[in-house]
């Protein structure tokens, strides 16, 4: 196994931080939120990949065992885009909402 240097454990915990300030920063700007909702899972995942290669030390593990690391993400992934279509609630209430129009309550 080749020799790997110590990685700069401070200059990666100040990346982290710098990158939970951005994520602090998004959440308070002014943008739709949905775009802010895209923004923080792409920061929460690049800051999960920071901990993952240099705290868990899988930057210098054979590619196998970040196949492993990565495949539930992708499944994941085509789970939630999978599911997408039914998380409509717009749509399901419509759905609904005419048979209980047309069906009036009987008075006597």
């Amino acid at each position: 196994m080749a020799h790997h240097t110590e990685p700069n454990y401070f200059g990666i915990i100040v990346v982290l931080a710098v990158l939970t300030a951005a994520e602090v920063g998004v959440v308070l700007l002014n943008l739709p939120r949905f775009l802010i909702g895209i923004v923080l899972v792409i920061l929460a995942l690049w800051k999960a990949g920071l901990v993952a290669l240099y705290f868990m030390h899988l930057k210098f593990e054979k590619k196998t065992l970040a196949l492993i690391a990565v495949t539930p993400l992708i499944l994941c992934a085509l789970l939630m885009f999978s599911l997408l279509p039914d998380s409509n609630p717009d749509r399901n209430l419509q759905a609904a909402t005419p048979g209980a129009a047309t069906t009036a309550p009987a008075t006597h």
